[in-house]
């Protein structure tokens, strides 16, 4: 006997559908998102299989689940949906249809990353939000340096706020300039705090340390690769791994016409960012990378350039991790390609 269950899940509430194998009878009913109220519903199931869809965050829900013992299956929404055969859409119809999949053994069912990975990531992403609003204070402080006259500078120098300080402002710039500074910094002492946070959970990460070997690579790009691409066993190749963080070309041919556009940007946003700003540091000190980017702005432009080194960067990073093997060995690999083999008998 298995009890399968199909939640159509929402943030305040979700419907519930589930069949008992051994009877064949389908209940329904929803649940309005109470923990209490939800715990006890699922406490009294015997272990069963939960199937939701990937379309919002459930930690709450997820751990809840894990905790009472059922197993817990989250599916490609896409992909569920289009298993749908009305195109009548409601809560209870979800619900259904995710229970029917289930039954089949045809639910899509995503990879999930560990309770680590998710922690890493939303770290990441928060300290991405917290940078951009920093650079939104400096912008705006760089505007009252502009409306005083002042030089250019770099906003965050010691120079830059003494100059700030003692410009000749009115009352409300006076004002203005002083909660600036006071919110810059705030934001680089909570920024500062993360990635103390980070350098933490990164030590004695062997992947991590891979990655770092890799010129112009530092923590923060290491621990978004790495924890962004999970089991790196799971990609059949570094495309995959490509297409997942959204630096793959999309393809728009037909009729014998072969087009590619701008990137599909369909994984995430945070390690495009990162690893394109790391891409400028590796390019630097690699000289295969240098002459791929130099090549390439020169025939079509820098932008480009700059998206197409960042996915041969991935893909380097890719391999170290598949195989297990760090900078050194990696260009040590690549200078023996193409090269004759030898027999040994030979001097």
């Amino acid at each position: 006997m298995t009890l399968y269950i199909g939640v159509d899940f929402h943030p305040h509430q979700q419907t519930v559908s589930y069949c008992d194998t051994e009877l064949g009878e389908v209940e329904q009913l929803s649940l309005a998102h109470n923990v209490e109220l939800v715990r006890r519903f699922y406490q009294q199931l015997p272990k069963a299989v939960v199937g939701i869809e990937a379309s919002c965050i459930a930690r709450w829900f997820e751990n809840l689940i894990s905790e009472l013992g059922h197993d817990l299956q989250v599916g490609n929404p896409t992909l569920i949906r289009a298993r749908a055969r009305s195109r009548h859409k409601s809560d209870k119809r979800d619900a259904d249809l995710i229970l029917d999949l289930l039954l089949k053994d045809e639910f899509p069912a995503l990879w999930r990353r560990g309770v680590e990975g998710k922690s890493v990531l939303e770290q990441l992403r928060f300290r991405h939000a917290l940078v951009k609003h920093r650079t939104q204070v400096c912008n705006r402080l760089q505007a009252l340096a502009h409306a005083a006259g002042l030089p250019k500078r770099g906003i965050q120098t010691k120079r830059a706020r003494t100059a700030l300080m003692e410009a000749n402002f009115t009352e409300t710039q006076r004002f203005e300039r002083d909660q600036l500074f006071e919110m810059l910094d705030d934001l680089s002492r909570r920024i500062k705090l993360i990635e103390g946070w980070l350098e933490e959970k990164a030590a004695g990460d062997k992947r991590v340390e891979l990655l770092l070997t890799h010129k112009g690579i530092g923590l923060l790009s290491a621990l978004v690769v790495v924890h962004t691409l999970g089991d790196i066993n799971r990609f059949p190749s570094s495309k995959e791994a490509v297409a997942y963080t959204g630096l793959d070309p999309l393809e728009q041919s037909s009729a014998g016409r072969v087009r590619f556009g701008s990137i599909s940007k369909a994984g995430s946003s945070v390690l495009r960012h990162l690893l394109g700003q790391a891409m400028h540091v590796a390019a630097r000190y690699d000289g295969e990378l240098k002459a791929f980017y130099k090549r390439l702005a020169t025939r079509r432009s820098k932008s480009i350039a700059k998206v197409a080194t960042t996915r041969k960067l991935l893909v380097r990073l890719f391999i170290m991790l598949r195989d297990e093997i760090d900078y050194a060995e990696f260009k040590r690999r690549g200078s023996t390609v193409g090269m004759p083999v030898l027999s040994h008998g030979l001097k």
